[in-house]
């Protein structure tokens, strides 16, 4: 059964690891996806070569989170070519951990200009044409609960910030009956984050499942709150950790 049947769909920051698992799920669910990337286009074109091969309706468009005009510009093209966005899935973001008296104030622009200014930008220019019944799912992290080690302040904060946003944004969009989460992954198992390091030992000895999840992990609970099984489901965070904040 095809859930997402011919919804109109954008991921960012979708070639690789979660998002790239995000993006499967959701074409696999029948739904147009467009997807965006700020680098590598090789792992981009790779993706939606193979699940264009597969029958699945995939588009990748280069656009840097860090560019306001380019967030707007992805937007309109799908908008343009495929018609107004039913889901939006906020996942681009980026990690910057160091002891907190190094930080620098490009440190503090860098990763707020991608892991928040990014989403609101998104939203914002989204919103002026979803129709009544979307969703935007934005990609959070366990640690917006939790700060789990030293060196992750900005990281922590940033992702706190999402849960704010998260909230507020259900309350203007509820009239339209536009649901807006957060998904909250704990340890998963990407190339930027894999499971055989001894950071990995660490955090599985804290965890109550003891194991990594995986992007797939992710990607089906996105789903979920892509379809109209999760219609009554607003204002939330979903943490899916393996109990890690337990």
């Amino acid at each position: 059964m095809e859930r997402l049947k011919n919804k109109i769909v954008l991921v960012t920051g979708g070639s690789r690891g979660i998002g790239a698992a995000i993006v499967e799920k959701l074409a696999t669910e029948g739904a147009h996806v467009s997807f965006t990337y700020a680098k590598s286009p090789e792992k981009a074109e790779q993706l939606r070569d193979r699940l264009q091969k597969a029958g699945k309706q995939v588009n990748a468009i280069q656009a840097d989170s860090a560019d306001p005009q380019a967030i707007q510009s992805a937007i309109q093209q799908v908008v343009s070519a495929f018609g107004p966005i039913d889901i939006l899935v906020n996942n681009a973001g980026i990690y910057i951990g160091r002891p907190f008296e190094e930080h620098t104030l490009e440190d503090y622009e860098q990763i707020m200009n991608i892991n928040v200014r990014a989403l609101f930008i998104a939203a914002l220019e989204t919103v002026k044409s979803m129709p009544n019944g979307g969703r935007i799912i934005n990609i959070g992290s366990n640690m917006a609960e939790n700060a789990l080690s030293a060196q992750t302040t900005l990281y922590t904060m940033s992702k706190s910030a999402l849960t704010g946003f998260t909230r507020g944004l259900a309350r203007d969009l509820g009239p339209k009956n536009i649901t807006v989460n957060v998904v909250q992954p704990g340890p998963i198992d990407t190339d930027m984050n894999p499971a055989n390091t001894e950071l990995a030992d660490f955090l599985r000895s804290r965890m109550a499942l003891s194991d990594y999840g995986t992007g797939s992990d992710i990607a089906n609970l996105v789903a979920f709150l892509a379809s109209e099984e999760s219609k009554y489901i607003t204002g939330t965070s979903l943490t899916i950790d393996g109990g890690l904040n337990a």
